[in-house]
Parts: structure tokens; sequence; C-alpha cells
């Protein structure tokens, strides 16, 4: 047997303040909004296109990157390296 529920006046978790914030301690990341450059959204989606990939999810990678300090050289330095260790 089914039980009907009325949904009727239910709330999205989104306007519940307390319940944002469970959703984002729980999952480590934030909702935010953001403007980016045409170019640099178009270049990112490109690349997660041809990768298979998130272009959110690169954009991610890279912000975490930028965060820790690392350049554009150790990146290709890191790559380099686990490129020869793997041949």
């Amino acid at each position: 047997m089914r039980k009907e529920y009325d949904f009727s006046r239910a709330k999205r978790a989104k306007d519940i303040p307390h319940l944002v914030k469970l959703q984002a301690e729980a999952s480590g990341k934030t909702r935010i909004t953001m403007r980016v450059d045409n170019a640099v959204l178009a270049a990112f989606k490109a690349r997660a296109e041809a990768a298979g990939g998130s272009y959110q999810t690169m954009m991610n990678e890279a912000l975490r990157q930028y965060a820790a300090g690392l350049t554009l050289a150790d990146v290709v330095r890191e790559t380099i390296r686990e490129e020869l260790h793997q041949g």
C-alpha cells in the first residue's frame, strides 16, 4: 500500500539557510556565483569536452593549484616527471 504525501507547502533546501549550511559542510563545497571572461569559459569548456570531463571540475582544479602556489612551470614539470616515470 502506498501512502500519498502532500508536498504543496514544501520548501526547497536552498530556501532554508540551516539546510544550505549543512549541505555545504557535508559536500566540502560551496555554491557561488562568479563572472569570468567569455574566452576563459570557452577555453575550459573546450578542454573539458576534448578530455571528456567537466569544465567546472577543471576550473576548480586550476583554482586549487593557484591557491597552493603552484605555477604553470610547476605543473608542467610534474607532468613531465609522471610521463617519464610511466615510460
